[in-house]
């Protein structure tokens, strides 16, 4: 027999994993293992044990420096669980990971990569920047081995500075502004279709709409919708219209003559090539949103929105990764965010 196996009394066996599972026999209610290979037995296991008929049982004695796969998942689970977070088990050497809130679910992928580098170790979890609901499965985590050595957790340790990252992110920004931009909208030619369209995204996270203004083409007439919207103090700011490189599309231009600080005016996302974002100093952001959002499903705004939402800042970084994924592919039937389109972050 392994040496590293032995026969031990059950009294004595608190503490020790359990090398083999162990049935439990009910006439007409059960026949199953009771306790599983690797169980680390407990000192209430010890009644149901001597009522099975087991005085003794194989545990295996675990070397120094190594640590039983409960024990790996732990470790893991310190450095994954961040804030308003919930876990559940360890369950067969696995500890799962769920929402305690709506919100967004956001982690440093680089550091996901780096501790699944380690052989061994495995950290799964659901897509970063995902708009989650409370109670929603976010992550799970194991060692692959029963035993693993403990250096390769001590490595995890030193990869993620021993700080939890993985967190959701409440939503916090309440209340909007719309300025609609168009010429033939400001004299009645047309109706306007595009506000109700975002009223609709924006009340999926708890926005509400608090000013909407419809605006002549021109620079100035957009740079002052926008100073007057500013006065009603809205959490963000949306402009529609004038998006393209049209002669008569100025709205890039009053958005910067706003006094806003751009982060991006084009996207490598289609649909949504034509999005803007721009920050004002005390940080509320101003977007302009190009015509697709209008009439697609899916488009950039449907991606970053939860993410404005929550209140985390974006950088032109953040943009140019989301060409890794970003391409929608018109499914004849859209079932975003349930599938590829906006996944490469």
């Amino acid at each position: 027999m392994n040496k590293a196996i032995r026969t031990m009394r059950v009294e004595e066996a608190v503490g020790q994993v359990l090398c083999h599972d162990v049935t439990r026999i009910v006439k007409g209610e059960m026949k199953g293992p009771q306790f599983r290979k690797g169980h680390i037995i407990r000192e209430e296991d010890i009644p149901m044990l001597l009522s099975m008929g087991k005085e003794h049982v194989y545990i295996w004695e675990k070397p120094a420096g190594f640590l039983h796969e409960d024990e790996a998942a732990e470790a893991l689970a310190v450095l994954c669980r961040g804030r308003n977070i919930s876990r559940q088990g360890p369950k067969e050497g696995k500890i799962e990971l769920f929402s305690q809130i709506d919100g967004l679910f956001e982690y440093d992928t680089d550091l996901l990569l780096a501790i699944n580098e380690i052989e061994e170790l495995a950290v799964t979890a659901r897509h970063n920047y995902s708009p989650v609901k409370s109670g929603d499965k976010l992550a799970a985590m194991k060692a692959i081995p029963l035993v693993i050595a403990e250096e390769k957790l001590r490595r995890a340790r030193t990869i993620s500075g021993g700080k939890p990252f993985m967190h959701v992110r409440p939503y916090v920004l309440k209340s909007a502004a719309i300025i609609t931009t168009g010429s033939e909208l400001a004299r009645g030619r047309i109706t306007d279709t595009f506000t109700p369209v975002l009223a609709g995204k924006l009340e999926v996270y708890g926005i509400r709409l608090i000013k909407h203004s419809i605006v002549p083409d021109g620079t100035d007439h957009v740079a002052g919708a926008i100073a007057e919207a500013r006065r009603e103090n809205p959490d963000m700011i949306l402009c529609t219209g004038g998006m393209s490189v049209d002669p008569d599309d100025k709205t890039p231009g009053a958005i910067k003559k706003s006094g806003a600080s751009i982060v991006t005016y084009g996207v490598p996302v289609a649909p949504g090539l034509m999005f803007l974002l721009a920050y004002f100093d005390n940080g509320v952001p101003i977007m302009g949103v190009p015509g697709c959002v209008m009439f697609t499903s899916a488009t950039v705004f449907d991606m970053i929105l939860p993410v404005i939402a929550a209140d985390r800042r974006m950088t032109r970084r953040d943009f140019t990764r989301m060409g890794a994924g970003g391409l929608c592919l018109s499914c004849p039937v859209c079932h975003y965010p349930v599938c590829p389109f906006g996944k490469g972050r």
